[in-house]
C-alpha cells in the first residue's frame, strides 16, 4: 500500500476531503529546482496549485518589486494562509488567488514568463482537462514564455500518487507540443523530474 503520509508534495487531501496545504519544496532541492527556473528580476511567475506557497515566497523574492507572482490554488483556506505569510514578509509583489486551474485563469492575456505546476498534474484525469488547461496556459503566457512542471516519475515509489495516476516525462511532452510549446529540458530531481516547454 503506498503511504501518502510521508510525502507532502503528494498528500493534498486529507480525511473527508479537507485540505492539507503542504508542499512539495523539501523533496527534492530547491536550489536545483531554482537553478533550473533561470527566473530574473521583473519576471512575471504563476504558480498553478501553490498549496502552502512555498514555491511562490521564494520565487517573490527572486523577481523582485519590479516583478509579479501569482498563486493560485483551489482552496481558499490556504490561499488565506499564503497571504498572510506573504504579508508578514513584506513581499507585496504576491497575490494569492482562489481559483480553479481547470477553468478559465484570472489572469491577464500575454502576462506571464513562466508557468509552474510542481506535483499538481497526477490529480486530474489529464485527457479531461488538457485542453482547458494548456490552452489557457497559451493565453496568459507572453511569446517565448516559458511552462516548468514537476512531476512524480512514472514508477513505485515508497511515497506519492500510484504509477497509474502518474505521467512520463514522454506523455507529457506528447500532450503538450500539441497546444503549440517545444520541450526545452529535461532534469532529474530524484523523485520528480522537471520538464520546461517554450510557447512557440
Amino acid at each position: 500500500m503506498t503511504d501518502l503520509n510521508h510525502y507532502d508534495g503528494e498528500n493534498r487531501y486529507g480525511q473527508n476531503g479537507h485540505r492539507r496545504c503542504r508542499s512539495s519544496f523539501w523533496i527534492h532541492d530547491p536550489e536545483q529546482v531554482f537553478s533550473e527556473l533561470n527566473l530574473r528580476e521583473g519576471d512575471c511567475f504563476l504558480d498553478m496549485g501553490c498549496g502552502s506557497g512555498d514555491y511562490a515566497i521564494r520565487a517573490s523574492e527572486i523577481v523582485g518589486n519590479s516583478g509579479k507572482v501569482f498563486a493560485l490554488d483551489r482552496w481558499q483556506d490556504g490561499i488565506d494562509d499564503l497571504t498572510e505569510k506573504a504579508g508578514s514578509l513584506r513581499l507585496n509583489n504576491l497575490r494569492a488567488i482562489a481559483a480553479d486551474i481547470t477553468a478559465p485563469l484570472p489572469i491577464e492575456d500575454g502576462s506571464i514568463d513562466v508557468c509552474f505546476l510542481a506535483t499538481v498534474l497526477h490529480i486530474f484525469k489529464l485527457a479531461d482537462v488538457e485542453g482547458v488547461l494548456f490552452n489557457e496556459i497559451r493565453r496568459v503566457l507572453k511569446p517565448g514564455g516559458r511552462i516548468v512542471i514537476i512531476n512524480c516519475k512514472r514508477e513505485i515509489q515508497p511515497f506519492g500518487p500510484p504509477v497509474h495516476m502518474r505521467q512520463s516525462p514522454e506523455e507529457l511532452e506528447g500532450c503538450i507540443n500539441s497546444y503549440g510549446f517545444e520541450k526545452t529540458s529535461l532534469a532529474d530531481l530524484g523523485f520528480n523530474y522537471m520538464i520546461q516547454f517554450i510557447k512557440k
